[in-house]
């Protein structure tokens, strides 16, 4: 479904992500692990139109989205909740999903996708009337994705998902990330917890100095002695 093939970008003079090429199959769960400043918000960034490329190509779907703006990219199908959450907190959380589906083609199912969305988030159902930034840290999150599946998206990237939320809420949120593959929707997740990334993944790269060191499957990055070492301490 996504083809990225020997991408270069940065930002001014600096050159983040140095030739790297991946591919996200359809209806699976693909992740990029490594560490910070390893470049993988920048490739995600790239992928929404938000950073510019200095070289290299993005295919979604068979067709080239190199040089689309990010409109127009969302439109095709391909959406990002943001690391952060990025809310609009003095909206309520109806406000905040019906944001989510400004492109043409889900606006005319607005009503029958927040009601598939709101069956997935029961505790989202709960908090509809209430600003979104009165809510927990968790409940945020979930109201992101919810945002971003009122997109109607065909693949839904993850920017750190699991960022500032306890463990028992981490746990969660990747039961979360679970449920949003089984409605087959693709999924491109970036995520610092990289043994329950791992664990979810079908497939796998790891990013490292802005160029992909390693790929697998899940399991097979999860029993590497470098990933081990390098990310999870043993």
């Amino acid at each position: 479904m996504l083809k990225i093939r020997d991408l270069y970008a940065g930002y001014g003079k600096s050159e983040v992500l140095q030739g790297i090429s991946l591919e996200v199959p359809a209806g699976k769960v693909v992740t990029l692990i490594g560490a910070n400043g390893a470049g993988k918000t920048t490739t995600l960034k790239c992928l929404c139109g938000q950073v510019k490329l200095t070289a290299g190509s993005i295919e979604f779907d068979g067709q080239d989205i190199t040089r689309l703006p990010s409109h127009e990219i969302v439109a095709r199908g391909l959406t990002m909740v943001p690391e952060g959450r990025q809310l609009f907190p003095f909206l309520t959380v109806r406000d905040n999903l019906i944001m989510g589906s400004y492109k043409k083609a889900a606006r005319a199912s607005a009503q029958q996708r927040m009601e598939q969305v709101l069956d997935i988030f029961p505790r989202v159902a709960e908090r509809l009337d209430q600003f979104a930034g009165s809510l927990s840290g968790g409940e945020q999150q979930m109201v992101a994705i919810a945002r971003g599946m009122m997109a109607d998206p065909r693949l839904l990237m993850f920017d750190e998902p699991s960022l500032g939320l306890s463990p028992l809420l981490v746990e969660q949120m990747f039961e979360v990330i679970r449920t949003v593959a089984r409605q087959g929707i693709t999924v491109l997740l970036v995520e610092q917890n990289v043994f329950n990334t791992l664990k979810l993944a079908d497939y796998g790269y790891v990013l490292e100095n802005g160029k992909i060191a390693l790929s697998g499957t899940g399991a097979e990055l999860l029993g590497n002695p470098h990933v081990r070492k390098a990310y999870l301490g043993h």
